[in-house]
């Protein structure tokens, strides 16, 4: 009868306490999740390799402040937008004016095939780095990881009504931008796909 497995807090507990092996338990269980979490909020495969590096740093050298208010994992994920938010301020992206996002909703978009996938997901991408980081951090946990939205408030540490102004504030300046994907529901689609994508993974 095989052995069940254990859990997210025990490893943590046995690293503190000293085990080598638990913390790349840790590790190689929710990498792959925190990896998808810095892509998406950084959009850039570099930055994102960079601060999951820094995070798990971070969680290595931090794991006695964890009190166990919330999950492992939210803790893991709190640690990582932190510094996917720490890396776009020290890199000072400057907020995109709303006559900027304008501009960019009036630009002419070439009409997709309906199997590109990939491209969409890369204009995704690109219009996510027009947002501010709060808004950004906050999309990217509620639309694109399927987070609800008291979760991601946990992961953020901000009530819940902060996350859906975000979120909402977020939505209204991407709808001019990626309308054209909406009203093709290839938006719809491609979130739905990377969505169950990452949870199956």
């Amino acid at each position: 009868m095989a052995r069940p497995a254990v859990s997210d807090a025990d490893l943590l507990t046995r690293h503190i306490a000293g085990d080598p092996h638990a913390f790349s338990e840790l590790v190689k269980r929710h990498r792959d999740r925190m990896w998808a979490v810095a892509l998406r909020t950084l959009g850039d495969p570099d930055e994102a390799a960079d601060a999951v590096q820094d995070a798990f740093v971070s969680a290595y050298r931090k794991a006695e402040s964890f009190r166990g208010e919330a999950a492992v994992t939210t803790w893991l994920h709190r640690i990582v937008v932190n510094a996917c938010l720490d890396r776009m301020r020290r890199k000072s992206v400057r907020p995109v004016a709303d006559d900027e996002l304008v501009e960019a909703a009036e630009r002419d978009t070439p009409v997709l095939d309906q199997t590109a996938e990939r491209e969409v997901s890369m204009e995704v991408s690109a219009a996510l780095k027009l947002l501010p980081s709060d808004q950004r951090a906050a999309l990217v946990l509620v639309d694109m990881m399927g987070y609800s939205v008291e979760d991601a408030a946990q992961v953020l540490e901000v009530p819940s009504g902060t996350v859906k102004s975000r979120c909402a504030r977020g939505r209204a300046k991407l709808a001019p931008i990626l309308s054209h994907l909406r009203n093709r529901s290839d938006l719809t689609r491609v979130s739905s796909a990377k969505g169950a994508e990452l949870r199956d993974g």
